[in-house]
């Protein structure tokens, strides 16, 4: 039986909805982010005891097929972004069609209508997000990190950074109070 959860969107996610399944006596095939497939069918009793235990931790229980779909929607390009390990090279329309197998066209109108902002919008919020995360690590230097990012040039990322966060990415870097914002917030 698969279950969606809303908000999951990182490993610490995973964890905590393992945690809760493994209380419950529920066993599960996997938990991936924003998705459980737990074996055989689940008496509504124990899914309100779930989706109770996963509130406290901020994670909900969804059964609207919309919502179900934009939080794959979400899933999808969360993982891209901040979980895959090759620079990212894909068209994001044909990313998130093939990964959902759903038009593109109707997937945009129906994230738009749920959430408000267009899935470029959110892909590109959570594409500042990594860039900020790479900036913080030291580790690479900004041509290095628009490489990886798929931006065309340095300054293509500088203008799309500055644009979201009203900082150059070298300004940002310099300001050690700066922090990121957790990806539940974005």
């Amino acid at each position: 039986m698969k279950v969606y959860i809303k908000n999951m969107v990182c490993i610490r996610c995973q964890m905590v909805v393992k945690s809760e399944l493994e209380k419950l006596g529920l066993p599960y095939s996997y938990v991936k982010i924003g998705e459980v497939n737990i074996k055989g069918n689940v008496p509504p009793e124990q899914l309100e005891q779930l989706d109770t235990a996963l509130r406290k931790s901020g994670l909900l229980l969804m059964d609207s097929k919309k919502n179900i779909l934009v939080e794959k929607i979400k899933s999808a390009i969360i993982e891209l972004v901040h979980y895959t390990d090759e620079p990212i090279k894909v068209n994001l329309s044909d990313y998130i069609s093939e990964k959902l197998n759903y038009d593109y066209t109707y997937l945009a109108n129906l994230f738009s209508d749920v959430k408000g902002i267009t899935i470029e919008k959110f892909y590109l919020l959570h594409k500042i997000e990594k860039v900020k995360e790479l900036i913080i690590y030291d580790e690479l230097n900004l041509t290095e990190i628009a490489y990886i990012m798929n931006y065309s040039s340095v300054a293509h990322l500088s203008n799309q950074f500055k644009k979201i966060t009203g900082l150059t990415p070298t300004h940002f870097k310099n300001i050690k109070n700066k922090r990121r914002g957790t990806l539940e917030d974005v």
